[in-house]
């Protein structure tokens, strides 16, 4: 095989190459980050410019999250699948192409960095880098990298920087079974305490 054809078939093979889209579009939904910028106005009034969250601490960052997995929560929110009363009403008329121009633009956004307490790191940060093998702990940075980016094709999400409040919440959601759509998280968070969650969301707001 000639070097030329060569490339041509590792482009096709790249997630990048996203059959008849240019840069706009994400490689992974196909949704559009053009589109996804007029569509995402109305986001703003709780997710802050961009998706950054600087409205409430309680409600989460969304810029730089991977779009793969934006869409996988819009789509519990409308099934029921993941409760909360405003997001049910905002995706409730959404179609599955809204759903991808929004995950597309907001993992276009950068995402400004959170700030931490060094006094969570004594709990944290051997939680985040290593687990607890006494406790069949995995290590949060398995799944979520070791600055918190995520993993796209595997739908983990960016957790680096997020909101402290927000990210504590959602572990005792998962602690309470309340929330469901990470059946991973569900085993996990039940073995956390409130001092190590409280920590944890401390040290995960300072990783970028």
């Amino acid at each position: 095989m000639n070097r030329p054809l060569l490339a041509l078939v590792v482009l096709a093979m790249s997630p990048y190459a996203y059959a008849g889209h240019g840069a706009d579009h994400d490689p992974y939904t196909g949704g559009s980050v053009e589109a996804g910028a007029a569509k995402a106005a109305v986001c703003g009034a709780c997710h802050g410019p961009g998706g950054n969250g600087a409205i409430s601490p309680e409600w989460p960052k969304l810029a730089g999250q991977s779009a793969a997995f934006t869409v996988k929560q819009l789509k519990a929110f409308k099934s029921g699948q993941r409760k909360n009363p405003v997001m049910q009403g905002q995706v409730a008329k959404l179609s599955e192409a809204d759903m991808n121009d929004l995950g597309a633009y907001f993992a276009a956004q950068k995402s400004v960095p959170g700030l931490g307490s060094k006094d969570s790191i004594a709990i944290a940060e051997k939680l985040y880098r290593a687990g607890d093998a006494t406790r069949s702990l995995p290590a949060c940075g398995s799944c979520h990298g070791p600055s918190g980016a995520g993993v796209e094709g595997a739908k983990y999400p960016q957790i680096g920087g997020q909101n402290i409040r927000y990210t504590e919440a959602q572990l005792k959601a998962y602690r309470s079974g309340e929330r469901t759509t990470g059946p991973m998280m569900l085993g996990i968070a039940n073995k956390l305490s409130d001092a190590e969650i409280a920590a944890l969301s401390s040290y995960i707001a300072g990783l970028q």
